[in-house]
This record gives structure tokens, sequence and C-alpha cells, in this order.
């Protein structure tokens, strides 16, 4: 009965003052809503950013020359040759596909439209490395393959731009200087984890790209894609032992050549946004611990203001535990109050957020909830010395305050 009058008292006085409660209470939103916004947005791009990496591929090793990555990392070092993806993929256990890939910026032309692009060359293991899919068409057969012919497949980007996104089986696509017949078109992947359109793309054959557009045999990257279930740490040992005896180095030589793998890459921008995440929401929550102050404040004036009514409750019999139980709960009231607003906002906001920079919405219940709780508990700890002081009101100094 005491915790139910109290509330009513406390729910009381926050209806007699309600632009100032609200005021009070502002605080206490915008700190909920920022913290439960923030952290949600970042759990959102965190996925993102997984999502992106894994299109690259499945349990996928690339494979580069060279002792770095970017550019200039090769130092001279020699390219593969596609008998090396061969020799991996008999060779190494665990291993799902092997890909050689090479690429080339072109500027290709169809339907009296050019456009600027990607041209890769590689055989059908690419596809399977990069979790690649035809949306119409074929893959290339063992005969294309094997003598380079101007057959090619063309990503979404590229049949927009050259076909008007419609249909472009056996049509022809002229690449530098030469033309070539598109059997398939790639299903859309859609933006990478740089940044860069997945789709804007044309896939030759790997001997075709060699001899009628770049004129080199040389191999740039290989992609190993491992069987689920298989040790990256072993298979990554294989490879480098055998890659070192194909490119003959000796004992005391460094490796030529360097592997990435794309989970360890996830793993490390994964961690990143984590970190980002943590750090804006610490700084987000700042804004929490000032509108506990403005909560302070404001029950200090409360009690200031109503130190006669205190003094004649206090006067008539009712306990200081009491007093302290009314103002403590006002406070407390006034803080959840400002939690269950920012709890709502921090919802709408996330979502139209989320669709604005194209990550998806992850509704977080512990974020919510702690924040709620959190919210509450500054109403205790930032009410509790205005309650203590009310409470504490000698009576008869009270009554006679003015």
């Amino acid at each position: 009965m005491m915790l139910l009058n109290s509330l009513l008292q406390a729910l009381r006085s926050i209806r007699r003052n309600l632009m100032r409660s609200f005021l009070t209470v502002l605080g206490i939103v915008i700190g909920v809503s920022a913290v439960i916004t923030m952290v949600t947005l970042g759990n959102g791009a965190t996925l993102a950013v997984q999502a992106q990496i894994s299109s690259l591929g499945t349990n996928l090793l690339q494979v580069r020359p060279g002792q770095r990555l970017g550019p200039g990392g090769s130092g001279g070092a020699p390219s593969f040759k596609d008998v090396d993806a061969e020799a991996i993929a008999q060779q190494i256990g665990g291993i799902l596909a092997v890909a050689p890939e090479a690429r080339t910026s072109a500027t290709v032309v169809a339907n009296g439209r050019n456009w600027a692009t990607s041209v890769m060359g590689s055989t059908n293991a690419w596809l399977q490395t990069g979790n690649w899919t035809l949306e119409s068409g074929r893959e290339f057969t063992t005969d294309e393959l094997r003598v380079g012919a101007a057959v090619c497949l063309i990503g979404q980007t590229v049949r927009r731009e050259l076909f008007a996104g419609g249909d472009a089986l056996g049509e022809r696509v002229r690449v530098r200087q030469f033309s070539c017949e598109v059997v398939g078109v790639l299903a859309s992947k859609g933006q990478g984890a740089f940044g860069n359109d997945q789709d804007d793309l044309v896939l030759l054959p790997l001997k075709t790209l060699q001899r009628r557009v770049t004129g080199s045999t040389r191999v740039p990257t290989l992609l190993v894609s491992m069987k689920d279930g298989s040790d990256p740490e072993r298979v990554k040992a294989s490879l480098t032992e055998l890659l070192r005896e194909r490119r003959k180095l000796a004992d005391t030589d460094d490796d030529n050549f360097n592997v990435l793998d794309t989970k360890q890459l996830a793993d490390t921008f994964s961690g990143t946004t984590r970190v980002m995440t943590t750090l804006l929401g610490a700084v987000a929550a700042v804004s929490l611990l000032v509108g506990g102050i403005g909560i302070m404040n404001i029950m200090l004036v409360s009690v200031t203001e109503r130190t006669r009514e205190i003094g004649l409750r206090l006067a008539i019999g009712a306990l200081e535990r009491e007093v302290l139980m009314q103002f403590l709960i006002e406070a407390v009231v006034l803080a959840a109050l400002g939690g269950l607003i920012g709890i709502v906002l921090a919802t709408g906001a996330s979502i139209a957020l989320a669709q604005v920079m194209g990550i998806p919405y992850v509704f977080h219940a512990g974020v919510n909830l702690l924040s709620f709780v959190f919210s509450a508990g500054i109403g205790v700890l930032f009410g509790y010395f205005p309650a203590r002081r009310a409470a504490r009101l000698d009576p008869i100094e009270a009554l006679r305050h003015e």
C-alpha cells in the first residue's frame, strides 16, 4: 500500500508540472535513443560487412604473388600459371575448387552502346569459388575452355547498360578488338565488401583473355575454395609447401606469394565495426549521465518548492521512508518514462536509417532492455540525494519555510 500510494503521489506531482517533467526526461530520451540507434546500426553494419565478404566465396583462399597485398606488393615475384591451379586441385586434400583468375579493364560494345567494365578470364571453377550462379544460359564447355573460344558470361550491370536489361543470350559483345557470344548471364550479387559493383563484369575463358585481350599468359591470382569442415591451417600449410616446391624456392628463401583467408578478413572487419559500435555507444551513453543530472536538478527544485508540504506530512505522522520513497519513485518514473519514449524513437530511427544506409535492421532485445534498466537506474542514482534530503527535513523548519 505504501508503494502504491507513493506511486500515485509521484504521478500526480508529474501531472501538475507536465512541461517541466517533459523537459526533465528529454535528456534521458535523447540518451537512450542515441545508444540504441548507434548499437543497432553498428550491428547491422557488421552483418552487412560479413555478408559482403562472404559473397567473395565460401571458405575461400586468395593466393597472389609477392609477400604482401596492395599495389606494388608483388615485388617482381613471378605470376602463377594455369597448371598451378590444376596441381593444387589434384594434390591437396580438402579442396572444393581451384580457379586461376586474370583480369583487366576494357570497354565493351553492343547494340550501339559502350561500357567500361572489368573483364575476367578463368574457368568454370571460378563460378564455384565465388558462389556465382547463372540466371540464364550455360557455363563454358570443355572445348571452349581448351581452345579459347569467343564466348562470354556477363553480369547484370553489363546486361543493363548494353542491352537495357533485356535478353542478352546469343547476342554479340565486342571486347576491344574481338567479338564474343553471350552464352550466360550471371545472377546479381550486388555491392562487394570494398564498395565495388560485383555485377559489373564480363567473364571469358582464361585462354581467350590471354590470347585476345591481354596477350599475356600471366595468372595474377589463384582462388582456392575449401570444403566445409576442412582445416584451414592444414590446407594453407599444404598449399604453401606445394607452391614453394613448384616455384623452386630453397629452404632459406622467403615465400614469394601470399595467401589471404577471406574468413580472417571477415573477422577483422567485423571486429573493427564492433569496436566502433562500442565506442559510439559509449559516447552516446554520456548523454544519459547528462539526463540524470537534469533529473537530480529538477528533483532538488521540487523539494524546495514543496518544503511546506513535506513538513506538514512529517508533522502529522508520515515516516521518513515514506517521503523518501515518494520522491525516489517520482525520479524513477521520470527516468523510466524517458527510457520508454527513447526506445520507441530509437526503433523508428534505426529502421529508417538502416534503409537509407542499405544495411539490415537488427532488433536486439538485450540492448533495448539494458537501456531501459539503465535509464531507471539513472533515476534511482540521481533521485536518491534529493529524496534523502526531503526525508530528512525538520518538520518545524519545513513548516516555517516561505
